[in-house]
Formats: C-alpha cells, structure tokens, sequence
C-alpha cells in the first residue's frame, strides 16, 4: 500500500483554515514590508534565475501562483513576458499585494481564493507555483488534484516549501533571522498550526513526490538544494529550514 493509499486527510478539522486566515492576518503587515525589501534586494535577481531554469523571460505564459501572499512572485515575474494572476486565502495579504503592485505598475491579477479549491477553469494556466503554502493545507492532495486540473496539458508544477515543522524542534529560534520580527505568541501559534496538520508528520519531499505519481505527473524531480541557492545567505530572510523544490509536468495528453 502506497502512502498516497495509507494517509487520509479527511479528518482534518475546517478550524484549521479559520486559525491559518487569522495567523496571517495578524502578520500581514510585517509580512509586507519583509515581502518589499525582499523584492528590492538581490534576491529578486536569485528568484528570477531559479525561474529562468524553467522558462525565459519572452516566454507567453499564463501562471498562477496559489498562497500568494502579498505578491512577491507577482513583482519577481514582472520583468517577464507572462501573465501572473496571485491568490491567498487571507483577505488582508491581498489587499497588501494588490497595494504593493499598484505602487510598482504591475499588471498582474491577486484574488482572495482557497488553494485547495482554486475557481478557474480546467487548463487554464501553462504554470502553477507556490512557495511556503503547501505545508498549512489541511488537504494537500485535494490542492494538488485541483492544481492538476488547472494546469493546461504539458503544463509544469513548481513547489518550494520545507519541513517547518519538523524544523522548529532542530534549531534555535534565534536562526531564524527572517521571524526576527515575529514575536513569540505569534511563534508559539504558528507551531500550534503545525501540530494540527497530518502533513507536518510526513517525510517529504518524498510524500509528495509519490503522490504527484499517483495523480499521473509526469517527470517528477524533487531538489534539496533549492533553499542553498535562495537563501545560502544568513541575511534578513534566512531561515534554517531547508527548502526542497518538487518540479512535475502535467501529461500532454488531453
């Protein structure tokens, strides 16, 4: 029996999404200054590259970007010949971003929406990436069957997260320079998150690597070095985790 076969999030309680919404709301105000000096240093440059692994710049893409935030992703892409179109389960992360991009003439959408059951229409979108959401859903299977389904035949997956979870108990807090300014009741809710979430328990990227078989993906690569070539640096948005990459391809057959 295959992990895709043996984990079952049914009973993941819809409390969960309620305390992720409030937890971001809460942070979403210093998320977004830390989102606009993160847009505004080299690392801007660093995510542009990881991207041009992908796909160039002159590249007509559509690509959606699930948990969003208040838009990093939407401003690392501007300088790219593709259409981005954002959203976040939080309200408040994207009435930031769409403040952030407005000041920075973006033509890029952000819309209030749940990952796991993103409103869009079957193969709407060559692209879908996310970075540090995978890890709050309380139903990643159903987000990744959703994110499947949006996905045009050929289209390709990119998934940047890290264990957090598993992270929190193997190094000390003050390491974590990119949650300098996260107080710790705000820490201590966070990791009440994690335990309420069955993915915080499995072994990825492995899990998911597995499960993206089992959806019928295609050219599936899982890469550990991706948080090495993002954030080696322990600079202001270090954190120790070690983010992974999954990159999946969606069969071209229709």
């Amino acid at each position: 029996m295959s992990e895709l076969e043996k984990i079952s999030f049914e009973e993941e309680s819809e409390e969960i999404k309620d305390k992720v919404i409030s937890y971001w709301t809460k942070r979403s105000e210093s998320f977004s200054e830390q989102r606009h000096d993160e847009i505004h240093s080299y690392k801007r440059q660093l995510w542009q590259a990881e991207f041009l692994r992908y796909f160039s710049k002159e590249d007509k893409l559509s690509v959606l970007d699930v948990g969003c935030g208040t838009g990093y992703f939407e401003m690392v892409l501007s300088d790219f010949a593709c259409q981005v179109t954002g959203i976040d389960l939080t309200p408040d992360m994207i009435e930031r971003g769409r403040d952030l991009l407005k000041r920075h003439d973006s033509s890029a959408k952000l819309m209030v929406m749940d990952a796991e059951h993103p409103d869009f229409p079957d193969e709407s979108f060559d692209v879908v990436v996310s970075r540090n959401l995978t890890w709050t859903l309380p139903h990643p299977i159903e987000a990744y069957k959703e994110w499947q389904r949006v996905l045009k035949p050929g289209g390709i997956l990119l998934i940047y997260d890290a264990e957090y979870a598993k992270g929190f108990h193997h190094y000390n807090q003050e390491d974590n320079l990119a949650h300098k300014k996260v107080s710790e009741s705000m820490d201590r809710e966070c990791h009440e998150i994690y335990h309420m979430l069955t993915i915080s328990s499995l072994d990825r990227p492995q899990w998911d690597k597995e499960v993206l078989a089992g959806l019928g993906f295609e050219n599936i690569e899982t890469d550990l070095g991706a948080g090495d070539r993002l954030y080696g640096e322990k600079d202001e948005f270090y954190m120790p985790d070690r983010m992974f990459l999954i990159k999946a391809q969606k069969s071209g057959e229709n």
